[in-house]
Formats: structure tokens, C-alpha cells, sequence
């Protein structure tokens, strides 16, 4: 099961919520293994790969939040794996035999970049693809300054995180054809207006039954502490992070951000909140979007690109574990910040 979308958009709680349903087995952390890893070590057919892998991997927090004896795990990795796939199915079914449970999930947001390359090393897996209202998304990677913007547009780091996010939500949606049924669509607001009956659907999906009740009571993560940029609402209100962007934008940088990408907001099912948000965009927003566009692209790509990569320092477990956040899951990393200088 890959639970999967645009950083910010809920990916950890709906990830939470299927473990503290019971049956996957309980790994509180993100693997990174397709967005990260299988990035930085290269052909895992090569032993010498494997054992870089294993060197960063096992000395990081990832590893430890698996709870998994080192040698074993290092054994089985080292002569049974040959691909990102091998690895993560390794690991997670090591987890599942020591935890006496059926099924797995992994949650690492970017993950949905790579959908074609995850469904052909691991043909039999589910895509959770949760698509969250953009506006509130780039209000929270605004605040987190996921996204930096380029030096000259400090004071448009909205618009840079809202390009992301339709970047990513427009990445996944590309791949629906190519999963068929094997991919389901859920809108974040949903899961918090009417949880029980969105995880009727996703139960279906999965075929696998998720009681909200039980979800409440045992509450891993972040069911019961919200994965949230937000420590307090302004107002003193109660907690609720739908609708934060109506108190995170001005005038103009909503009709400016709903200008930007207001098509694909509509196209997701997000009402705009301005006049002329779905007009045709002028020269100079269709040239910011693409040249935004263009460097998320691009820098994918040099990250794909084998010659590139030999080029870089290997990753260690001191880089995995410099990037922990300290307010999400222990055990948790986030990649790195998408700097656009």
C-alpha cells in the first residue's frame, strides 16, 4: 500500500490511521527508499551498491524504527535484493513476520514522482493518492519554507509552493490510466469531515476494514497529535486544518496564487475564491509557471540521472539522520527542502 501526494496534504495521517487500524505492520517513519535511496545508490544488481546502501541505511534512524535484527535484514538485502523494490519488499516483509501481521503501507510523499518505476518492481501494489486543497498546502509549505523561491521572488514563496503542489497532484493524476483500478483518488477534507464513510471507501479499496472507532482509540502518530505546521489556530479556535488558507493569504496574493493555478484547483474539485482565476494566464504567470515548472523538472531529472549521481557523495547515515524532524515521528526524515535559488 502506498499512500502518496504532495507534501502537506495529509499523507501522514491517512498513513497513521490505516496502522492504528490494525493488520499493517507499524513502521512510524517514511522509507524514502524510491525518492532517496534507490536516487543515491544506483544499480542495487551490484554488490558494492548493496553494501553502500546497507552502510548509510542500517546506521540511520529508518533502520531502527524497523525494530528488525541488523544481520538478518543485512543478509537477506545483501543476496536477495537487486532492485528499490527488492528492498523496501524485504524490509517491510521482515516487519510483517516479526510483527505477526498481513500487510504493509509506505508513505513517502515524493514517491508519487516515481509511480511508473514502483508499479513495475512491485506489480501487485495499491496507490492511496490523497489530493488536499492547494491553497491550504502552500499556506503550510509557506510556513515550513519547504519550497524556497528563486532570490528575487522572497516575497512569492505562496506562489513557488502552490506551483509545487499542482506539479505533483498533476504527477500522480498522470498515472491513473496506467494504474487502473489499482489507484484511488481522496481528497484530504473529506477524510476529516466524514472519516468513517472516506474509510468505508478506502477499506474497499484495500479490502481490508478500517473502524474508525479502533482508529481514535489506538491512535498511532499522528491521529493523535497532528502532523500540523500550525502549532495553534490565531483565533484560539478549535484545531482545524481545513480552510486555514482564508487566514494565510491577503487579497492579492490570493487573486495572484487562484490566477496561477486556479485551473487545477477546479480540476480537483477546489472551488477558486477570486474573479478571473480560471481566465486565460498573461505573458509574464505562464512564463513564472514554467520556468518553476521547468526546475522541478530538471532537478528531477539530474537526481535520475546515473552520471549525475556518480558525481555526488554517497549518502551517509549522518545526512539521513541530519534531515529527522524533530515534530513529526521520531524515526521520520524529509527530503530535502526544494530550494529554487
Amino acid at each position: 500500500m502506498f499512500v502518496l501526494g504532495c507534501p502537506r496534504s495529509g499523507t501522514t495521517l491517512l498513513y497513521d490511521m490505516l496502522l492504528s487500524a490494525g493488520g499493517f505492520a507499524v513502521y512510524l517513519a517514511e522509507s524514502n527508499v524510491f525518492n532517496v535511496l534507490a536516487l543515491r545508490f544506483g544499480d542495487l544488481s551490484h554488490a558494492a551498491n548493496r553494501r553502500q546502501l546497507l552502510q548509510a541505511w542500517l546506521g540511520s534512524k529508518l533502520f531502527r524504527a524497523t525494530g528488525l535484527d541488523r544481520q538478518l535484514v543485512e543478509e537477506k538485502i545483501l543476496k536477495e535484493c537487486r532492485d528499490p523494490g527488492d528492498f523496501l519488499q524485504i524490509v517491510m516483509g521482515e516487519m510483517c513476520r516479526a510483527q505477526g501481521m498481513q500487510r504493509w503501507a509506505e508513505n513517502s510523499p515524493e514517491t508519487i514522482l516515481h509511480l511508473p518505476r514502483v508499479k513495475k518492481l512491485i506489480p501487485n501494489a495499491l496507490v492511496i493518492h490523497i489530493v488536499r486543497d492547494g491553497r491550504d498546502v502552500a499556506a503550510s509549505l509557506e510556513r515550513v519554507r519547504y519550497v524556497r523561491p528563486f532570490p528575487w521572488e522572497d516575497r512569492q514563496s505562496l506562489i513557488s509552493a502552490g506551483i509545487y503542489w499542482e506539479w505533483l497532484v498533476q504527477s500522480g493524476r498522470a498515472h491513473q490510466k496506467f494504474l487502473g483500478p489499482d489507484y484511488l483518488e481522496v481528497h484530504f477534507e473529506d477524510l476529516i469531515a466524514s472519516p468513517q464513510p472516506t474509510l468505508d471507501r478506502i477499506g474497499q479499496f484495500i479490502d481490508h476494514p478500517l473502524d474508525y472507532e479502533r482508529i481514535r482509540r489506538i491512535a498511532y502518530g499522528s491521529v493523535a497529535r497532528p502532523n500540523t505546521s500550525f502549532r495553534a489556530d490565531p483565533d484560539g479556535s478549535a484545531f482545524n486544518p481545513v480552510g486555514r488558507w482564508k487566514r494565510s493569504f491577503s487579497t492579492e496574493q490570493l487573486a495572484h496564487f487562484e490566477r496561477m493555478v486556479g485551473q487545477t484547483l477546479a480540476s480537483v474539485g477546489y472551488e477558486p475564491a477570486t474573479e478571473g482565476a480560471l481566465e486565460k494566464l498573461p505573458a509574464g504567470l505562464v512564463a513564472t509557471r514554467r520556468l518553476h515548472r521547468s526546475y522541478f523538472e530538471t532537478k528531477l531529472w539530474f537526481k535520475k540521472n546515473p552520471l549525475i549521481r556518480s558525481l555526488r557523495p554517497s549518502l551517509t547515515s549522518a545526512d539521513i539522520d541530519a534531515s529527522v524532524l524533530a515534530e513529526d515521528h521520531p524515526p521520520q526524515i524529509r527530503t530535502h527542502m526544494v530550494d529554487l535559488s
